[in-house]
């Protein structure tokens, strides 16, 4: 995907037999991701129309899309990530405002301005959102992307700090 493309969620498993899937949003309120219109698969070209959404249990939706008739084309969707123009969205008011998009690719630097890494991605495995930095040798690391742990979110500069004791690789 381009840099003027966000991913707003990701299609997980057929939910029942008529076309329903399951979707893991990341949007700041669940249910917001049916006011963004169109949304594109990863390839760019795939277009997803929202004809139905509910949420369920764990931060989860329920999503019917146009086009998609039973369980067995639900079930080809299994993984796809959901993306918009980065237009579509709302400005940011607050300085300390950002996408999670913008953030990867950022370096990643300790307390004494030593870069440690570059993040990858953001992940959530339930039990919060973790930084999945790649540091240049050795295989990735996974951060609290908490306040404490991550005091510095500096975008502009192109950085994030990291109190290496707080996130627990001190």
């Amino acid at each position: 995907m381009s840099e003027k493309t966000v991913c707003l969620g990701q299609i997980g498993a057929a939910h029942g037999i008529q076309g329903h899937v399951r979707v893991k949003p990341f949007t700041g309120e669940p249910e917001a991701l049916g006011d963004y219109g169109l949304l594109m698969g990863e390839d760019g070209t795939t277009k997803f129309k929202i004809t139905s959404l509910r949420p369920i249990k764990g931060g989860m939706l329920v999503v019917k899309f146009k086009g998609v008739p039973d369980r067995t084309a639900a079930e080809a969707l299994n993984g796809i990530k959901l993306y918009v123009d980065r237009d579509v969205l709302p400005d940011l008011d607050d300085a300390d405002d950002f996408y999670v998009e913008d953030l990867i690719g950022l370096d990643v630097r300790d307390e004494n301005d030593a870069t440690i890494g570059t993040v990858l991605t953001i992940q959530d495995f339930g039990a919060g959102d973790l930084l999945d930095v790649k540091p240049p040798r050795g295989p990735s690391l996974l951060i609290p992307f908490t306040k404490e742990a991550v005091p510095i979110i500096a975008l502009d500069a192109g950085y994030v700090g990291v109190d290496l004791a707080v996130a627990g690789l001190k």
